[in-house]
C-alpha cells in the first residue's frame, strides 16, 4: 500500500504504476507535500490500481516567519531538488485539497531529535488535516515517530477513527500505545524495516489480521530507482516475514491482507 510514486521522474512512475497493475499490486500513493499531490493525481489519477493521497509530510512543516501565525511549507524544510514542488503553502489550501478526495497521506507528527524544533507547526497541520476529515469516508496514512500518544490523542479529540480508516504507517511507538491503538480501529502498515526489529515482529504478532497492511514505504530516496520486480519481491518477503512471525499460513494471510486493501482503496479484486 504506502509508498511514494510522486518521488520517482513521471515517466518512470507511470510506467511502474502500470506495470504493477499486471501484476495484481494495489498502491496507496502517499505525497509530502499538496503541490506533489497535484502533481501525482495528474500523472496517476488514470491508474486504476493506484490511489494518491494528499499529504503534508511533518519534514516538510517549517514554523512561521510570516508574522501570519500559519506554519507553511518553506523550500528550507525540503531537499532543494523538490523545492519546485513548493507552491501551496497556506493551511487552508491545503484542507481544501483533503476534502476533494477520499485519500489522506502522508500526514502526521514526527518528534525525532532533527524535526521535534517545529513541533507546534506540525501538530497544527496535523490538527487542520484531521479536521478537514470530519465528514468521514476517508483513508489517512499517519507517520507517527516518537509522537504516537500525541497523534492518538489528536485522532481521539478529533473522533477521526470513528467515520475514517487511520493506517499508523511503519508505527514504532510502545506496546501501550500500541495496544491504545489497535482499540481504537486504527490499521497498521508493515514494511521490512518494522520486520527488522525484534520489537516489530513482535507487534505483528498482536496486530489484528483484518488490520494488518503491506508496504514497501519506496523509493528509499527521491530519484531512486525501483522497479516491478523489487516492488513485488519486497512485498511478498513482508508477507513472508509476518507470516512467520505469526506462525501463519501466508497464503491463507495474503487473501485476507489483500481483502483489506482492496476494501480501503475501494477496489474490486484483480
Amino acid at each position: 500500500m504506502h509508498c511514494h510514486l510522486d518521488f520517482l521522474s513521471d515517466d518512470v512512475a507511470f510506467s511502474l504504476a502500470r506495470e504493477a497493475e499486471t501484476r495484481g499490486i494495489c498502491a496507496f500513493s502517499n505525497t509530502v507535500t499538496p503541490a506533489g499531490y497535484r502533481r501525482a493525481r495528474a500523472l496517476l489519477g488514470a491508474c486504476e490500481n493506484v490511489r494518491v493521497g494528499a499529504g503534508l509530510h511533518p519534514w516538510w512543516v517549517a514554523g512561521d516567519d510570516t508574522g501570519s501565525g500559519v506554519p507553511f511549507v518553506t523550500a528550507d524544510a525540503i531537499p532543494q531538488s523538490r523545492a519546485c514542488d513548493l507552491q501551496v503553502r497556506d493551511i487552508k489550501q491545503f484542507t481544501a485539497l483533503i476534502r476533494e478526495t477520499s485519500f489522506v497521506g502522508e500526514v502526521g507528527l514526527d518528534f525525532a531529535p532533527r524535526h521535534v524544533q517545529t513541533r507546534d507547526e506540525q501538530i497544527a497541520v496535523f490538527d487542520a488535516a484531521l479536521s478537514a476529515c470530519a465528514a468521514g469516508g476517508k483513508v489517512l496514512s499517519i507517520h507517527a515517530v516518537r509522537s504516537a500518544s500525541t497523534v492518538l490523542d489528536m485522532i481521539e479529540a478529533r473522533g477521526t477513527h470513528l467515520g475514517n480508516a487511520c493506517i499508523l504507517h511503519w508505527f514504532s511507538g510502545t506496546s501501550d500505545e500500541l495496544t491504545r491503538a489497535i482499540r481504537m480501529g486504527c490499521y497498521f502498515s508493515v514494511n521490512p524495516r518494522m520486520l527488522a526489529t525484534k520489537r516489530g515482529r513482535a507487534y505483528v504478532r498482536s496486530i489484528p489480521q483484518n488490520r494488518m497492511l503491506l508496504e514497501t514505504d519506496m523509493p528509499a530516496e527521491d530519484g531512486a530507482p525501483y522497479a516491478a520486480d523489487n516492488w513485488e519481491r519486497d512485498l511478498r518477503a513482508v508477507l513472508a516475514g509476518i507470516a512467520e512471525a505469526r506462525n501463519e499460513d501466508g497464503g491463507e494471510l495474503g487473501k485476507e491482507i489483500a481483502q483489506t486493501s482492496m476494501r480501503l482503496l475501494a477496489m474490486q479484486p484483480q
